[in-house]
């Protein structure tokens, strides 16, 4: 069987990088104490309110009336805290 032929290929030349301008990514420094404090205190108020809810829930007007939407609103308490992490620096 006769050997096939070999195909050449053209060199690969890069394409010229001075359209492109450098952009300078601004140094986060480190989270404002305050940002912390918010962020940590978000996280335990949604678990305060679960633990309340369960302690407690029915003798609190207010809570009794909200029912199953007190595991919603601890839970997103604590999600929005959670969130809140990915900012912090």
């Amino acid at each position: 069987m006769p050997k096939s032929k070999v195909r050449k290929k053209s060199v690969y030349t890069a394409p010229s990088s001075d359209r492109r301008t450098p952009v300078k990514v601004r140094g986060g420094g480190p989270s404002h104490p305050l940002y912390i404090a918010v962020m940590l205190g978000v996280m335990v108020i949604g678990l305060a309110w679960l633990v309340v809810n369960y302690i407690a829930g029915q003798k609190i007007p207010f809570m009794s009336d909200l029912g199953n939407w007190n595991f919603a609103i601890g839970f997103a308490l604590m999600i929005g805290g959670l969130l809140m992490t990915m900012r912090w620096r």
